[in-house]
């Protein structure tokens, strides 16, 4: 099979995994539309207590997972719109990851070289961390926002990032490519969807506290988890990337020093690597500070998930240094 055949295929695999999530998120819209109040906060919290406490929280140790039964009064229009979503997200899913394969079969290397290898990776990681999860935890409530943000990001790969297969420059000819940009990229995965629980949480927080609670909120809202509950889930995945983004740092300073001979060089994306760093470091130590409020925390999350997004379609594209991928 031809560099050219293959290149056709993973557009094609890409192409069709944007139109399958489109549908995958309709669907859950839809479900989100059509059921019923979802779980109550004690059903919900519990398990989180035990995802929390397995991330570092303060649940006890003593208490037992517990899993939200499906409700017997949930519409089967809602249930069947879920499985619906559910499926063609797990196609999708599937489809990117060909996609990657076969970039990566066409480029004959790790597809992490450019804004377009790099934008695709990220959405598989996402597609994967949100279907692994979603195996332990009913996250029907979350699909809508996780395909959502996963198909502007491949919209974007397919419409302003692209590039034809070419060569790597001469420092990234490494296998810190292969570790450093993949944990990169799995790190900001988890990190979208940190930052598409703490927007829910921020919103769900501020209508339980104008409508009186969770048995006052607006229709939409009561088919989510309670404000509590996201808030610790918002936790619980910053737990998991925040160790990932600290070495993914120290594996960039490693590979600086083997590529242009110093661990610290002031480039722009080194820089700005070490600004997000510093960011979700305040998040996580305001989060776990007596008399801060879990609102604010929450915002500096997202001041890091800014950071992010900034880092990797500014930093990368329009600043010139050593890490400029300006013109791949």
């Amino acid at each position: 099979m031809t560099d050219l055949t293959l290149a056709q295929l993973s557009n094609l695999s890409v192409y069709s995994a944007m139109a399958v999530l489109t549908l995958a998120m309709l669907a859950h819209g839809l479900y989100l539309a059509r059921v019923v109040p979802a779980r109550e906060s004690a059903a919900v919290e519990a398990p989180e207590r035990e995802l929390v406490a397995a991330g570092g929280g303060s649940a006890p140790a003593g208490d037992a997972p517990v899993v939200p039964e499906e409700k017997a009064d949930e519409p089967a229009g809602a249930r069947k719109a879920a499985g619906i979503g559910h499926s063609l997200t797990v196609l999708g899913t599937l489809l990117v990851v060909a996609g990657v394969v076969l970039r990566a079969l066409e480029v004959h290397r790790w597809p992490l070289g450019n804004m377009y290898e790099f934008a695709i990776v990220g959405a598989m990681f996402t597609l994967l961390a949100y279907v692994g999860w979603s195996t332990r935890r009913d996250l029907r409530w979350l699909g809508l926002f996780v395909t959502g943000p996963v198909l502007l990001v491949l919209g974007a790969a397919i419409t302003v990032w692209y590039t034809d297969a070419s060569e790597l420059m001469p420092s990234l000819r490494s296998v810190w490519l292969a570790i450093h940009v993949t944990v990169a990229t799995m790190s900001v995965a988890v990190f979208t969807i940190g930052a598409s629980l703490g927007i829910l949480y921020l919103i769900q927080d501020r209508v339980e506290a104008r409508e009186g609670g969770a048995t006052g909120r607006a229709a939409f809202m009561r088919r989510l988890p309670t404000a509590r509950a996201l808030e610790r889930l918002t936790y619980a995945t910053h737990i998991v990337a925040f160790p990932m983004w600290t070495f993914t740092v120290i594996a960039g300073a490693i590979w600086a020093r083997q590529a242009w001979g110093s661990y610290w060089n002031w480039d722009p994306k080194e820089v700005w690597s070490f600004v997000i760093w510093t960011v979700y470091a305040a998040y996580l130590h305001a989060r776990a500070t007596t008399g801060w409020k879990r609102q604010n925390a929450v915002w500096i999350s997202l001041a890091g998930f800014v950071c992010v997004l900034l880092n990797f379609a500014v930093v990368n594209v329009f600043f010139v240094g050593q890490h400029s991928y300006s013109g791949m």
